[in-house]
């Protein structure tokens, strides 16, 4: 299983960015998707879960901010990112898990300036 992120970049408090990751390998639609991010120091933490009926669960620090979204036909799940805080800055990473093994992608980095 292969996972690709994109989409990170600097941008402004309050400002929005779009987080994708193409997954190949795997029978996409069947896995649950998640993104989580670890920001300097701190531990890895789940930001954002959809599972394969597209059902969702989100961390109560970006309930309201985030949406996580699944296109299945492209093998792609999204987190879209709005009014960002500069505490949302973090490395991103994009998650598969299966039944008995879980994939992480590389990462993306998102900086928010304040």
């Amino acid at each position: 299983v292969q996972l690709q992120a994109s989409g990170g970049g600097l941008v402004q408090a309050g400002g929005s960015l779009r987080l994708s990751c193409a997954a190949s390998g795997s029978i996409f639609s069947l896995n649950v998707m998640a993104w989580y991010r670890q920001a300097p120091a701190k531990q890895r933490e789940l930001v954002a879960a959809i599972g394969p009926s597209g059902s969702t669960n989100y961390a109560d620090f970006v309930k309201g901010r985030f949406t996580i979204s699944r296109d299945n036909a492209k093998s792609t799940v999204y987190l879209q990112m709005n009014s960002l805080k500069p505490e949302d800055t973090a490395v991103y990473y994009c998650n598969q898990q299966q039944p008995r093994n879980s994939y992480w992608g590389q990462g993306t980095l998102v900086t928010v300036s304040s």
